[in-house]
């Protein structure tokens, strides 16, 4: 299992609403957490199978930046 951590610009509970259905949608992630309270926006992914370009792209499409 590996675990990815992103400073992102999701930054309020709104952008969590709008990520959640990609993030818990996308196959291979275990678990995800972002610290919106944190300076970085620090996101937190646990993936056996995915790389980090597939999560920098799901957010990508939705405007997100990882």
């Amino acid at each position: 299992m590996k675990s990815f951590l992103f400073k992102s610009n999701i930054n309020c509970a709104s952008c969590v609403r709008m990520v959640r259905p990609v993030l818990d949608g996308l196959p291979g992630i275990e678990a995800w957490d972002v610290r919106i309270e944190s300076p970085d926006k620090l996101l937190t992914v646990t993936s056996d199978s995915l790389q980090i370009s597939d999560i920098e792209e799901a957010l990508a499409e939705l405007g997100f930046e990882a």
